[in-house]
């Protein structure tokens, strides 16, 4: 008789459900010939054995034609360390499954419950196992008391919804990745005596480097003008208030010289006093993109580093699955429970038993929802915060103090507004303070509020006047994205799922698209972006990705056929490569120069302090090492060396001692840092062989 053979996504996911599942002392460890672990235990006296994947086992691989032609239509599953070097490690897991399969007499999924899980557990059970349909284990969180109600309730067949919409995204994904790849760089290498760059697009990259391009080209445009403020100061018992005139800005100078001389040595009287009463209520449980996005406001932490250490969290068992949508918190989940637990952390204990004094415990939900996953909440399985990373710490205390904060009362405000009178003109001076901080008490240090506390003053009183000071400000253009603003963005404008947007980011960044943490386009992304509008503008049309989302939609809850939404991908792509095909000279050209206009974008340091002439990166053809050497050179002499072997970015800053640029370098494995460019600098004198005085991004 054969054995039970679990499925798990990942190794730890592995250990902690075969650690969770096996009745008394009979959990068995087996490491391979190459070093892979599996398990074997004993559930409801039957034999069980566990085998991990490492995410993707398998790939779509293109079958037949040349490695440039196009388009591509055909493809079939293949092992990712076939198809991809950097997957190569995949192997040892890939032959362990398929030794241990082989004896299996029925087999149980219990990889992640998304459409990704659910496609890895069908590829390995189609392709290593050799079998149909299995039993599938759906959870939301690695604790055993989950994972065993999991086990004894999991349904008798595989979740085909989520497996068909996987597959969809798949299709639609490798179709649109490989094909556009392919065509535009052929139209650029076609042009290219030397050297080429691989340039991609796909279904959610595209529109996303178009969006960005359009914050990019309205912050160009952006014509600064120039308004006046006027700014009142007055006196009562010694305490200054400061108050703004009514009208805000003023675009006319004339007319504000005309305030300002009527307002010069007049009485300053309180004309009205306006308080208003506020609930502000507590946040919403996090969802995949608010951590993301509150991460890096807190952290500066990426959307894809980030889900990297909730998923490390997840893995071991301390949170809920980070990859949902939803923003609410079933009452399942065990509120006080979870709390209890928490409580036993020295600096959650306070707030923990006020909590659970409060009686019953509701959640402050948002009206995001997600069939598979509640939001991420902290599990009753408390981590030893002794043994996480430094970073690991900050995700995990962001997120306990954001489930707490969910639960707490309303935060009460006081807003005042003090109307002053100054001859005919009014002026606000305006306070705000907390009654009562609610909510902000648990989400502590991640919240503050303005405390702007005005002095006792009463309709009537005459105050006095210290002066009206005239302030010249300018209009400012529209920020820039942030990593954490534009997955937001997003997820409103229904680009890319909670589980891709952070991938789709990264891949812009590494494909020299974009750059800097307040996100700039860079000349090759806008080139690519210029060129596919001009020519094929449907492929990067927001509408048609957001048209393709809800069909997989569809997809997953049965209401379309997968083949007949890949037929429709098919015919739009189509008539893109056609256009491509056609206007490939004329893209060819421009592509080339933007990749042109990049590169030279990426050499320049900045401004040479000694001629004014332009810093570059040079290339010694002597002894192949670079440096920073002026463009007015044999004129200019001025050299800097700079590290090598590095990825070097000008940050369009320059010291404030040697007037230098400051440049970032990132290196391969280690935290990026920055500097300024003369080595003899007074801001080096302590640096040390372990980098002391560097600045660490």
């Amino acid at each position: 008789m054969g054995y039970t053979l679990l499925i798990a996504e990942k190794p730890d996911a592995m250990r902690k459900i075969a650690e969770s599942l096996a009745e008394g002392e009979k959990l068995k460890k087996y490491v391979t010939d190459q070093g892979v672990d599996y398990y074997e235990f004993v559930r409801n006296k039957k034999k069980h054995l566990i085998v991990a994947a490492v995410g993707h086992l398998f790939n779509l691989s293109p079958v037949g034609r040349g490695e440039w032609a196009y388009p591509v239509f055909d493809a079939e599953w293949r092992p990712s360390f076939e198809t991809r070097k950097q997957s190569s490690f995949s192997k040892r897991y890939f032959d362990t499954i398929k030794d241990v399969a082989g004896d299996a007499s029925d087999f149980i999924v219990c990889c992640d419950y998304d459409t990704e899980g659910s496609l890895i557990g069908a590829n390995i059970l189609k392709f290593l196992c050799d079998a149909k349909d299995a039993k599938r284990m759906k959870f939301s969180t690695l604790t055993k008391e989950e994972l065993t109600a999991s086990y004894d309730g999991m349904s008798n067949h595989l979740d085909i919804g989520q497996i068909e919409a996987g597959l969809t995204r798949h299709w639609l994904d490798w179709l649109w990745g490989l094909n556009l790849t392919r065509a535009l760089t052929l139209a650029m290498k076609n042009k290219a005596e030397r050297g080429f760059k691989v340039l991609s697009t796909g279904r959610v990259q595209g529109p996303t480097l178009a969006l960005l391009l359009e914050r990019e080209l309205g912050i160009r445009r952006f014509v600064s003008k120039p308004y006046w403020q006027l700014e009142l100061h007055c006196k009562v018992d010694g305490n200054e208030i400061v108050a703004m005139h009514k009208k805000g800005e003023f675009w006319n100078k004339e007319e504000a010289d005309k305030v300002l001389a009527d307002c010069k040595g007049k009485d300053v009287m309180v004309k009205d006093i306006i308080k208003k009463q506020y609930k502000q209520p507590p946040p919403y449980p996090f969802n995949t993109t608010d951590l993301q996005s509150e991460a890096y406001s807190q952290f500066k932490f990426s959307p894809s580093q980030t889900l990297d250490l909730a998923e490390g969290l997840y893995q071991m068992g301390a949170i809920s699955y980070p990859r949902t949508s939803s923003q609410k918190l079933p009452v399942s989940i065990g509120y006080g429970k979870t709390l209890r637990a928490l409580s036993s952390v020295e600096h959650y204990s306070d707030l923990c038993d006020y909590l659970l004094k409060m009686g019953k415990l509701i959640p402050n939900e948002g009206l995001k929802e997600d069939p598979a996953h509640p939001a991420i909440y902290p599990t009753p399985e408390v981590p030893d915060l002794r043994r996480l990373t430094a970073q690991q710490r900050k995700v995990y205390d962001l997120e306990v103090r954001r489930f707490m904060a969910s639960f707490a009362d309303p935060a009460i405000r006081e807003s005042m507004n003090v109307i002053l009178a100054v001859g005919d003109n009014d002026f606000i001076a305006t306070g705000r303070r907390s009654i009562s901080l609610g909510w902000a008490r648990f989400y502590s240090p991640y919240t503050t509020f303005e405390e702007q506390v005005l002095p006792e003053i009463r309709i009537g009183q005459r105050l006095e006047n210290m002066g009206v000071e005239m302030m010249e400000k300018r209009t400012e253009p529209p920020d820039r994205y942030s990593q954490g603003s534009i997955v937001k963005e997003m997820e409103k404008r229904g680009l890319g799922t909670r589980a891709t947007r952070a991938e789709i980011l990264q891949t812009l960044y590494e494909r020299n698209y974009i750059s800097g943490k307040s996100i700039k386009v860079t000349k090759l992304g806008e080139t690519v972006i210029d060129v596919l509008r001009d020519f094929c503008p449907r492929i990067i049309s927001e509408e048609l990705t957001r048209n393709f989302e809800e069909e997989m939609e569809l997809v997953m809850l049965g209401e379309k056929r997968r083949e007949e939404l890949v037929e429709e991908a098919v015919d739009v792509l189509l008539e893109a490569l056609n256009e491509i095909r056609k206007n490939e000279d004329d893209m060819g050209e421009a592509l080339l120069k933007g990749l042109i206009d990049s590169r030279r974008d990426e050499r320049r340091l900045g401004v040479c302090p000694r001629c004014k002439g332009e810093l570059r990166i040079i290339r010694s053809r002597k002894s192949g090492k670079v440096f920073a050497g002026c463009s007015s050179y044999p004129n200019c002499n001025n050299s800097y060396p700079l590290p090598q072997n590095s990825k070097i970015v000008a940050l369009d800053r320059v010291c404030r001692e040697c007037l230098t640029s400051i440049i970032q370098i990132f290196r391969k494995g280690k935290r990026p840092f920055s500097m300024c460019l003369d080595p003899k600098c007074p801001t080096k004198s302590n640096f040390t062989k372990r980098g002391a005085g560097i600045k660490k991004a």
